[in-house]
């Protein structure tokens, strides 16, 4: 059949809030023009993020129950310890309680003054917590993955020649490469496993350690079966296996596709780095075996890493982000091509080439989706990146509206009400106008900048 279903059956419901644009607008000028600033029950449809929004399956809510809260040694833990090795067999796994707490565990232990870790493209957590230990972050991504409307199956791909030149002639200040799948900041593009095993290679050559950021572990392995030659009668998990084959370790932000609403964790080999993180793990997060989780969230990973890996599943949820894909791109809204697994990018700059980067194209098409429709999304372009550590402003690569679609949380006619809204901003979009930064913070300024609208 041509129809793509949800492949599951909704048990309960959670009502939604119209509101007027009227309302809309006054909502807005409280928030300082700022979509992190609204209250979730002022949108209606909300794609600001994947991130811990994913509706849980009855067998999750069973493991809600089922969970153990011992402070040390829980059976929680070990079933969901043993539900990550199923996939990704790393001799360490410190559970956290988010990815971002991976991440500056990760960093404590390798980063600091002079260090420089390169990645296909950090994302927004990624860079801060490089930057906050005064190391650099340096993107990698091949010269393809910055053109939005170039056609490519691997567009996440990192640029191995650069990756090699770097550690010629840096080899003592890279402690760890990265790679990021899917490339979230660069459209969500998946990473091939050529490209995996070709990053190991190098890694390899000037004894590095590679490791994953692998919140989407799962929708870039179906990409690799759909498009990569010899995965194609491949399973979703022979091909996981093998992505992590190739890593030294990997952090995790379990809120993408582990299906729940909270946890992560830190994986590697290292028994120093290991060590050392579970010192701080302590310090920070909690005891080793449940690192800032309950027990009930650990169960709750433990069968979403069974479920997120069903064909079934993953078909459904690569194509429902193409049809609204297809369906943007047929009205001539330009957005990153092909489309990536969890998220629709609207190129900014494209669709409104009136408005200068200085004054932000994504903040102002986000912005106006939410008046046109109460629809959230995200700013991926200057605001989150052009901030530099040392305090200048630098356009980034892309300026993009990211629309996140939470895992089995909105259905078709959710979809096309968004293609709807689209269509009547699309009609209109001369007359939208840029916005300009009235406040900041020192790091992270998205999530809490206030903005003016350009008169």
């Amino acid at each position: 059949m041509k129809t793509i279903i949800e492949p599951f059956r909704i048990k309960s419901v959670e009502p939604l809030r119209m509101t007027t644009r009227g309302e809309r607008e006054e909502l807005l000028k409280a928030a300082d023009y700022n979509l992190f600033s609204l209250k979730s029950d002022d949108v209606l449809i909300d794609l600001l993020t994947d991130s811990g929004t994913s509706a849980m399956s009855t067998r999750q809510w069973a493991g809600v129950m089922r969970g153990d809260e011992s402070y040390a040694g829980s059976p929680s833990f070990f079933r969901f310890e043993a539900a990550v090795r199923e996939l990704m067999p790393f001799k360490h796994i410190i559970p956290t309680h988010q990815g971002r707490a991976a991440e500056k565990i990760l960093f404590t232990i390798c980063g600091g003054e002079g260090m420089v870790i390169p990645n296909n493209t950090h994302f927004d957590t990624t860079r801060a917590n490089v930057e906050a230990t005064s190391a650099e972050a340096v993107n990698l991504i091949k010269p393809e993955g910055l053109d939005p409307q170039l056609e490519a199956p691997f567009k996440g791909d990192m640029d191995l020649g650069a990756l090699e030149a770097r550690l010629k002639t840096q080899s003592n200040r890279i402690p760890v490469v990265m790679i990021t799948v899917t490339n979230n900041s660069g459209g969500g593009q998946p990473v091939s496993m050529a490209n995996i095993r070709g990053a190991k290679e190098v890694c390899k050559k000037f004894n590095k350690p590679l490791f994953l950021d692998a919140c989407r572990f799962a929708e870039n392995a179906w990409f690799i079966k759909q498009r990569e030659a010899g995965y194609a009668d491949k399973s979703i998990k022979e091909i996981v296996r093998e992505m992590f084959s190739y890593a030294d370790g990997m952090t995790m932000s379990a809120k993408k596709d582990a299906l729940v609403n909270m946890g992560g964790w830190l994986a590697l080999n290292d028994d120093t780095w290991a060590m050392e993180a579970r010192n701080l793990l302590i310090l920070t997060e909690g005891f080793p075996t449940y690192g800032g989780l309950s027990g009930r969230d650990l169960e709750a990973i433990a069968v979403g890493l069974e479920e997120v890996i069903e064909e079934d599943y993953l078909e459904y949820r690569i194509t429902s982000t193409a049809y609204l894909g297809d369906a943007l791109t047929q009205m001539g809204v330009p957005i990153v091509r092909p489309t990536g697994g969890h998220a629709i990018y609207i190129d900014a700059r494209a669709m409104l080439p009136h408005i200068p980067v200085a004054n932000y194209p994504g903040q102002a098409l986000a912005v106006e989706l939410y008046l046109a429709g109460g629809i959230r999304g995200c700013e991926i372009g200057t605001v989150m990146f052009g901030r530099q550590a040392d305090g200048s402003e630098v356009p980034a690569d892309m300026d993009l509206v990211r629309l996140a679609i939470p895992r089995r949380v909105y259905t078709q006619s959710h979809v096309d009400y968004v293609i709807e809204c689209f269509a009547e901003l699309n009609a209109g979009k001369d007359r939208i106008k840029g916005c300009r930064i009235a406040w900041e913070p020192p790091a992270l300024r998205h999530f809490t900048a206030k903005f003016a609208m350009v008169a």
